[in-house]
């Protein structure tokens, strides 16, 4: 048993944005950056909301960060100790990924001898608007101190100022136990829609010392006095709560009632709760790699992540691709969520798949609008989806690191697969739980929406008996406009021939909406997925056995990886688009035909798997955290586990060794990888593990790499748990 702790020894400046996304906790409604309590806005901290969104002017619209509630520093005999204006002589953060805790603890040295600040810091599983901290403060000489602890309106945003109308009070309840005690309470706007927002906080000493309420330009502290004693820790608790108008009509009311009835029932009680929600999760997710600790840390430590930013709390909304680490991507919605991330939640927690899904259904209204702003029919999902399925895309995504100016991109345009990744997630989701509530009369249009689309956007040349599709970008971003890309050509298929299946089960349960012809749409459906061009493998010569990944990829120059790098003139340039140097080559961003063959494998022989994963490999530069673990999932399945590992490892510690693709151009990135996590589980479940469904059910066929001996792990399959346990090449599967 590992001891599920990652740790940080010493102090560095340069790794502060690196840190506050591998030292993340969050619970789904709200994430906290590890960062230190005592950051200002330059220093990268956030408390970042789940599916708020801003837009200033001309910027980015993206989610709000609240003002900081976490805010802290010392100061000792009058002078401030705080990191990095103070150097300290020891320091380490770490987090507790079992249970969602992150702690710090800093020595300092004075001139009359060390002071040490720890800190714990949790994001209640429990109750979803309250953050906990505790202070410990020790120093080896009588020590007058002042802890200084409170909220932080200097907000570190991307494309902000987002809040308008901040006030800043001393707020004393006037009724309850805790009547007449010092919160404090900061309320604002936002600036687009003007949702009212309230973050409030108050502190409990365990050690005797007097409080004081004090303003320091734009943080409302307080400013708690004591005195050390050699040998003794004082001890200081702090309640945060939090709230908006999107879930409340009054938000004042219960960020101050989440933090009054945290004090109420105390620390340790608030804490104990928490850490006993972490195990009940952990009962059912735990993935147990035997003789290999590394593949055992990494995996379990990517699950915390998607653990963290699960949208428990609600019953419609999804997970951001940088899930709630800040800003970046806008705090959007892509297909990682149903392509990478889904699975897991299937499989382990299908109540939040069933959530992640609703969302999608409730955002078909922005799905619809959008194909038609293109003059296209049915449902054309926001490539970058927030709320009510509004497409925050830009159509310049990129900036020239030359010119400074944006450059044209067209992922908002041209990336259709989105729709068919949202038919595939549904579909994916009744077929794992037997559960087909979720074709109700909005699930069913929203997969027959899907299908609709993809219908309006076929062509068929003339001189050719078969319906292709032309002008896309597939899941390799790199080569834009292209044609008959493989991977979209076949989910579109999926879509149309899922929106058939989709249409029988409404007809059976009364779910299908007014207004739709089902034997019409059936057989335009069915005559359409059959006459889709889907490119077939190579017959003959030294490509026997590939698939182009679109029409006249083969003609592309074979240049190397090596080669295309060295061409760069910027270590920040954009290797796609019009000039980018990858463009007019067949180095692709990542797997695109291997994705594509990941899905739907059992439609192929492994000669054919194998020639493709061996062809595509080397021309990959995996600019993205999402192919990796797609790489490892086919490896699995042409029997070369050993082949999958470093890229299953790549997935798995996407974020907890860092070093991956922070900038596009001159626009940072950054941020957690939660997609890069969920193919961590499928590598490690579905791949080594061996789980699928096959005719006859559940099935368990391993495939496990030389470092790994054996698994355990509990899996969720038509609303039954069960345990697998491998052992070699042979696996078990027992309905608990």
């Amino acid at each position: 048993m590992k001891n599920w702790m990652i740790r940080q020894e010493g102090y560095v400046e340069e790794d502060i944005p690196s840190l506050g996304n591998r030292y993340l906790i969050g619970n789904g409604y709200l994430g906290i950056r590890g960062t230190l309590e005592e950051y200002e806005a330059k220093q990268l901290p956030a408390i970042n909301l789940a599916g708020i969104y801003d837009r200033v002017g001309d910027g980015w619209r993206e989610p709000i960060n609240l003002p900081n509630g976490c805010f802290s520093y010392l100061k000792v005999d009058g002078n401030i100790y705080r990191l990095p204006e103070q150097g300290a002589k020891a320091h380490c953060i770490s987090l507790d990924y079992r249970h969602g805790i992150f702690r710090r603890e800093t020595t300092w040295h004075t001139v009359r001898g060390d002071i040490t600040l720890q800190t714990d810091r949790f994001v209640s599983m429990t109750r979803t608007n309250l953050i906990g901290m505790r202070f410990r403060i020790s120093a080896d000489f009588h020590a007058d101190v002042e802890l200084l602890t409170g909220i932080d309106c200097e907000v570190w945003d991307l494309n902000g100022p987002h809040l308008e109308h901040l006030s800043m009070e001393e707020y004393h309840p006037e009724e309850g136990e805790n009547a007449g005690e010092s919160v404090l309470l900061v309320q604002a706007l936002t600036h687009e829609e003007h949702i009212p927002i309230a973050v409030a906080a108050s502190v409990q000493t365990v050690t005797p010392a007097e409080i004081q309420c004090t303003v320091e330009g734009k943080k409302i502290l307080h400013r708690i006095c004591l005195i050390t004693k050699p040998g003794e820790c004082a001890v200081v608790e702090k309640y945060i709560g939090v709230s908006t108008g999107k879930e409340r009509e009054i938000p004042v009311q219960e960020a101050v009632g989440t933090i009054m009835a945290a004090k109420a029932s105390g620390y340790e009680w608030c804490l104990q709760s928490h850490v006993e929600r972490w195990e009940e999760l952990w009962k059912h997710s735990e993935v147990v790699i035997k003789g290999d600790p590394i593949a055992n840390e990494a995996v379990n430590y990517s699950l915390y992540h998607l653990h963290s930013i699960a949208p428990r709390h609600t019953e419609s909304l999804s997970i951001p691709a940088r899930g709630l680490s800040g800003q970046t991507y806008k705090g959007a919605v892509f297909w990682d969520t149903e392509m990478f991330m889904l699975d897991f939640f299937l499989m382990t927690d299908p109540a939040t798949a069933r959530v992640l899904m609703k969302y999608r259904i409730d955002s078909l209204k922005g799905a619809l609008e959008k194909a038609q702003h293109y003059g296209l029919q049915g449902a054309f999902y926001a490539w970058e989806s927030q709320e009510g399925g509004y497409d925050a895309c830009s159509d310049y995504n990129v900036t020239d690191v030359f010119t400074g100016r944006p450059m044209r991109t067209f992922f908002k345009d041209k990336q259709v697969h989105i729709s068919a990744a949202i038919a595939y997630g549904i579909l994916r989701y009744v077929e794992w739980t037997k559960d087909e509530s979720l074709l109700d009369i909005e699930g069913v249009r929203t997969v027959i929406e899907c299908a609709r689309f993809y219908y309006s956007l076929l062509l068929q040349p003339l001189t050719k008996e078969r319906l292709e599709i032309h002008d896309v970008i597939g899941p390799d971003e790199y080569h834009e406009r292209v044609n008959n890309n493989g991977y979209t050509n076949r989910m579109a298929k999926f879509t149309l021939d899922a929106a058939v299946q989709v249409i029988e089960i409404a007809l059976k349960n009364h779910t299908l909406p007014q207004g739709y012809d089902a034997k019409a749409l059936m057989e335009a459906f069915g005559k359409a997925s059959r006459m889709l061009y889907i490119p077939q493998p190579a017959t003959t010569g030294d490509k026997k056995g590939v698939i182009e990944q679109f029409d006249g990829y083969f003609a592309l120059e074979d240049a190397s990886l090596e080669q295309v790098r060295g061409r760069l003139l910027h270590e920040k340039e954009y290797w796609g688009g019009a000039y980018g140097v990858a463009s007019h080559t067949q180095i692709i961003k990542q797997a695109d035909v291997v994705t594509w063959l990941n899905l739907f494998s059992e439609e192929y022989d492994k000669d054919t798997l194998r020639a493709n994963w061996e062809y595509y490999e080397p021309r990959t530069e995996h600019g993205s955290s999402l192919s990796a673990g797609m790489y490892a999932m086919l490896a699995c399945k042409i029997g070369e586990p050993d082949r999958a590992y470093p890229f299953f490892l790549k997935s798995a510690m996407a974020d907890l060794q860092g070093g991956g693709k922070e900038w596009a151009g001159l626009v940072y990135i950054g941020g957690t990888h939660p997609a890069a996590a969920g193919a961590a589980y499928m590598t490690a479940v579905e791949g080594f593990g061996g789980i699928s469904l096959t005719e006859g059910g559940l099935t368990v066929q391993p495939s496990l790499p030389k470092s790994i001996q054996g698994m355990e792990f509990h899996i969720y399959y038509e609303g039954t748990e069960y345990e697998v346990k491998i052992e070699g090449n042979r696996g078990t599967v027992t309905a608990l």
